[in-house]
């Protein structure tokens, strides 16, 4: 059964070791650190799912490959290079995924855990698969969703302004709130893509995954900001 679910962002600087001495985003994670510690209280196992360019299971004892993002922190002075890696090491996890195990372990959860890919463009289908499976696991069951909002929010955001941006994200922000599972599953995928919504597939998840509940989520909206021109929300829907 699932017991509760987070929504969540992913930013590549929630990898710590991309912010230097100074954590560029320390309010942020201290959002989604409450935001995943308090939807996987009482959990027995938690489910990680994303966005990526394949849907997969992932090895959860994976790493994210940060090289992609920017420069790993250096090695101290005198340190011990490190060993050579093993033969056969588990594929990087996709960014979404990478960040969602780096929260689980900074909040301090030690159980087990599950992780899953959606694709960018997953139809509704793919959605209710996985949705359907994990709830068939056994014991309580808490999911972590990562995914961000429009990143058209300003003349210095990815994507430059797009005005759509600021009611598309005003919507989802809402639904969020209110435990909207219907409107959250009902996104509009086409407007979405124009307005760099890498979170969509997530988003669309988190809808079909509290639709299939018997009863409307406890709902919260824990976290709003967008710095950089890109909307983050962090949720939470207790069942």
């Amino acid at each position: 059964m699932i017991s509760a679910a987070a929504l969540v962002p992913h930013p590549p600087l929630l990898l710590r070791e991309l912010g230097g001495a100074q954590d560029p985003v320390a309010d942020l994670r201290a959002a989604c650190l409450a935001t995943v510690r308090a939807v996987v209280a009482g959990a027995e196992r938690v489910a990680v799912v994303g966005g990526a360019d394949t849907a997969r299971r992932w090895d959860p004892t994976a790493e994210v490959d940060v090289r992609r993002f920017g420069a790993a922190r250096p090695r101290p002075a005198g340190a011990s290079p490190p060993p050579s890696p093993p033969p056969s090491p588990p594929l990087s996890l996709p960014l979404s995924l990478g960040v969602g195990v780096r929260l689980l372990a900074e909040a301090g959860w030690g159980g087990p855990v599950v992780a899953h890919s959606l694709a960018w463009d997953a139809e509704g289908a793919a959605l209710e698969a996985l949705a359907v499976e994990l709830a068939a696991a056994p014991g309580r069951t808490a999911v972590v969703v990562l995914g961000d909002g429009s990143a058209r929010r300003g003349e210095r955001a990815p994507g430059y302004l797009d005005e759509r941006a600021f009611p598309f994200d005003d919507a989802v922000a809402k639904a969020l709130a209110d435990g909207e599972a219907a409107e959250i599953a009902a996104l509009d995928a086409g407007l979405a893509r124009e307005l760099m919504v890498t979170g969509a597939t997530a988003f669309r998840f988190l809808g079909v995954l509290g639709r299939q509940q018997e009863r409307r989520p406890e709902a919260a909206l824990t976290f709003r900001d967008d710095p950089f021109g890109v909307s983050y929300l962090a949720a939470t829907w207790l069942f």
